[in-house]
């Protein structure tokens, strides 16, 4: 069984030897790291991972606890979706004596040396990963030495990180056979990023509720965007220039329904008589739109809060397995969605 070298004390010897370098060396990338090339401090940084060394082992308790302080990874600090998953983290943290730092991963080449840093001089306890990628590059052995870790909102099975999160795939089925129940047959879908887990589960339950219904997935009708208002205000200008214009919209979020709402208005069409649309994830923003957003709510408080709990968990000592746990979702019927007036051809 391989042990994790920061168990018996890493050195920074054992850095050197990992990275073919001298200690001298690695004591600048550490210290000074505008006194070596790019390519070394990048070395360096990946040898401190891969040893597990931490710079202030002999100043500090090896216990990570001792700062007190958890990172959370946010793919985007400007996207509302992330406001109460994040507020579900807090309060937990707050109420156990932990500090939370927000990184921002909608800059991650900017940011990435600042989250490595953070981890190689062990300034934080634990992470709490809003997305689906760490915010650095390190290979399975680096992540080994990395901080405990948890993933809210997404899964990637490959991380092997305890994990909170809905069905997205059955949700995603929910909401498209709603819109089928209410007669819609030419159903769009705009979707997220394609390297998105979620998205991915997304698009497959949308083509597996068309096909339990007897419905063709007809490609033209699957447009991708990335999260914005004016990604869903594209994908709509778009998919009504189609000989055939879909009589319905599922929508991967919120803000891009309402982007394709808003671009839907401009262009004369009626929510929800000429156009059902559904949203993803139930932000605040979906009751305020005119008429309110038909959504799938995400339980999003409680999302943070049970990865917050599971992290917990893990930096007392307990034994977390990793994988799924799965909260509930709902779907909410409002009023942008109808049945269709559409002549069925």
């Amino acid at each position: 069984m391989e042990h994790n070298q920061e168990t018996t004390g890493a050195t920074m010897k054992d850095v050197a030897e990992e990275a073919g370098v001298s200690t001298a060396t690695v004591s600048r990338a550490l210290m000074n790291p505008e006194k070596v090339s790019a390519a070394t401090r990048k070395k360096v940084e990946k040898a401190v991972l891969a040893v597990g060394y931490s710079p202030h082992a002999m100043a500090r308790s090896a216990k990570r606890s001792e700062s007190r302080t958890i990172l959370v990874i946010v793919p985007d600090i400007c996207d509302p979706f992330f406001s109460e998953m994040i507020r579900g983290i807090e309060v937990v943290a707050a109420d156990q004596g932990y500090l939370v730092l927000i990184g921002d991963c909608a800059h991650q080449n900017k940011q990435e040396k600042s989250f490595l840093n953070l981890v190689m001089t062990r300034q934080i306890d634990g992470m709490v990963l809003l997305g689906s990628q760490v915010p650095f590059d390190t290979g399975i052995e680096e992540q080994r030495n990395l901080p405990p870790m948890v993933m809210a909102n997404e899964f990637a099975p490959e991380l092997e990180l305890p994990t909170v999160h809905i069905d997205n795939l059955t949700a995603a089925f929910e909401a498209v056979n709603h819109l089928l129940k209410l007669g819609h047959s030419r159903i769009a879908c705009i979707a997220g990023p394609q390297d998105m887990p979620l998205c991915q589960y997304r698009l497959q339950g949308y083509i597996q509720a068309l096909r339990r219904n007897g419905l063709a997935v007809d490609p033209h009708y699957i447009v991708r965007g990335d999260f914005t208002f004016d990604a869903g205000s594209r994908a709509m200008k778009h998919l009504m220039t189609l000989p055939k214009p879909p009589d319905a919209l599922f929508c991967h979020s919120d803000i891009m329904a309402l982007g394709a709402m808003s671009q839907a208005k401009i262009m004369g069409l009626r929510v929800p008589q000429d156009l059902s649309l559904i949203g993803f994830d139930d932000i605040e923003l979906s009751r305020y739109s005119d008429p309110q957003l038909t959504t799938v709510a995400q339980p999003r408080f409680n999302i943070g809060r049970e990865a917050m709990l599971l992290l917990l968990e893990q930096l007392q000592g307990k034994t977390v397995n990793s994988g799924s746990r799965l909260l509930d979702f709902e779907l909410k019927i409002r009023g942008s969605t109808a049945p269709s007036l559409r002549e069925k051809v």
